[in-house]
């Protein structure tokens, strides 16, 4: 597992003001999903969109005749019963979102021009509101920022649909398709290289198959709408999937020509962090058949293989919303001790089951902890796991720290261990950021040896200065201020350099 020191930057937490007793399912319509012959929305009033070269693919109100999808759909949710049919709403997505609906799902669309965010308390669909995200062959590339609220979104729970296409589908002409911007988004991302086990092969294929996975716990087959026995790719791709950088990925369908393994992969899913994640290989099984009528569209959600495309789709999403049952934690023992410039950190579970992460918390008086790494359960098969990770020193600030570990179960409950305590060898320069949102400034804590002169500037993603200031930096513990309200909302990077010193951190405006 790779560390990750900087993950409480990322970890907002949103209490009473995004708790919901009722489901949220968003759908995002932001990178030019009714391009082309594409309409994979749940519906829309207007359609009135266009993707010109001259606009690098990006839509434009009035340039086209594509669909222009409105964050709710027009005919209320409520108005649906177990007998409305997918024509209630407009878009080549409505058969998908109507029967969320009918299994008490709330649905929403994120409009062309909205934004992907999560943390933005400004952004009413943010992702912190929803439980599932589900992006139907994207065609426009995520931006730096949007990677990384996706990847907290899931970390801290959230379930995400990716859905992707067949290589050279580039249904707006920007140079982009589906599989090459899934892989970017999760080889790219500036956080973590392959955080769900899944890649995206550039293939082009159609294929009738009946090679699902015989496992009969595999929700995704075998769940609530019925039991999946056979799949149609138009025109899609496979997937490759790495249980080596992610143990908890699995196939649960392949390739007519494929033999089990992690290979020609059609449907996978994984978990990240306390969130879970499905990916396909082609938008057909989606396609409803109706929606924009300047489109050509086909029955695919319900028309193919007996409706296994919409039992596949609906069990996937409803796995997706689920939060898992888990068995008692059983923690036998929990060891940190210095080992030169790193602490290790190991404990056992003798029992593992049920197990959806462990968290390495870490605190300067005993009382205030932040999570400093995680790491994915390995069996969860009711046998006996061991974990052993390293942190460098450098993370810590104090003489005194104390560790502990948080397992978090399928159900969403918390188990920590016991305290350990121990001294730590100080480094001669060590820079951490405040995990304190603040709106118009940034707080970085330094401690240094020996007083020195440091450069600090912050960078957007493009590698722009935006900000250089030198100071003369104490030696000793401190504390200090950048100001950042001259800055727009996204992902940016705080260096401090000497002669002896450079230290680059992210951070988001």
């Amino acid at each position: 597992m790779m560390k990750n020191p900087f993950l409480f930057l990322f970890f907002l937490v949103f209490t009473n003001s995004c708790i919901s007793q009722t489901t949220k399912i968003l759908f995002d319509a932001t990178k030019a999903e009714t391009a082309g012959n594409a309409d994979w929305v749940l519906d829309a009033d207007l359609n009135n969109l266009g993707y010109p070269s001259s606009n690098n693919g990006k839509p434009i109100i009035g340039g086209g005749s594509e669909s222009n999808p409105q964050n709710i759909p027009t005919q209320a949710q409520s108005g649906i019963t177990t007998s409305t049919i997918e024509t209630y709403w407009k878009g080549g997505l409505s058969a998908w979102g109507i029967d969320c609906v009918k299994k008490n799902y709330i649905v929403e669309t994120l409009a062309f021009n909205d934004s992907i965010t999560y943390g933005d308390m400004n952004n009413p669909q943010d992702l912190a509101n929803y439980k599932v995200f589900i992006v139907c062959e994207p065609n426009i590339l995520f931006t730096a920022a949007e990677k990384v609220a996706m990847l907290n979104f899931v970390q801290n729970g959230g379930g995400l649909f990716m859905v992707g296409s067949h290589t050279i589908s580039d249904r707006n002409n920007d140079g982009h398709d589906s599989p090459e911007i899934w892989n970017d988004f999760m080889n790219n991302n500036g956080m973590v290289t392959n955080p769900f086990g899944i890649n995206f092969e550039l293939q082009n294929i159609s294929d009738v198959s009946y090679n699902m996975s015989a496992s009969p716990t595999d929700s995704l087959l075998y769940g609530a709408m019925g039991t999946v026995t056979k799949l149609q790719w138009f025109n899609g791709t496979y997937m490759t999937i790495n249980p080596t950088v992610n143990s908890s990925v699995k196939a649960s369908a392949y390739t007519s020509f494929a033999q089990l393994g992690n290979v020609f992969v059609l449907v996978a899913s994984s978990r990240y962090g306390l969130g879970k994640i499905v990916a396909i290989g082609d938008s057909s099984p989606c396609d409803d058949g109706t929606g924009d009528v300047n489109d050509n569209l086909y029955n695919g959600y319900t028309g193919d293989v007996s409706r296994s495309h919409q039992k596949l789709l609906m069990n996937a999403t409803i796995w997706l919303a689920t939060v898992d049952q888990a068995l008692p934690v059983n923690i036998s023992s929990f060891y940190v001790n210095q080992k030169n410039e790193n602490v290790q950190i190991s404990w056992q579970n003798e029992t593992e089951s049920g197990i959806r992460l462990y968290e390495i918390q870490v605190s300067n008086n005993g009382t205030d902890y932040n999570t400093i790494d995680h790491v994915n359960p390995t069996k969860n098969n009711n046998s006996r796991a061991d974990y052993s990770i390293t942190s460098s020193i450098e993370t810590f600030f104090t003489p005194i720290v104390y560790f502990r570990l948080k397992t978090i179960e399928e159900n969403g409950k918390a188990v920590y261990s016991s305290v350990k305590k121990i001294e730590i060898a100080q480094t001669p320069f060590s820079i951490y950021l405040s995990n304190t949102t603040l709106p118009d400034k940034i707080e970085a804590h330094i401690r240094l040896s020996k007083e020195a002169l440091v450069d600090f500037s912050i960078y957007n993603v493009d590698g722009k200065q935006m900000l250089h200031q030198e100071r003369t930096v104490s030696a000793g513990f401190q504390s200090i201020l950048f100001p950042t309200q001259k800055l727009q909302k996204g992902l940016y990077y705080l260096s401090a350099r000497n002669k002896d010193v450079n230290k680059t951190i992210p951070f988001m405006k």
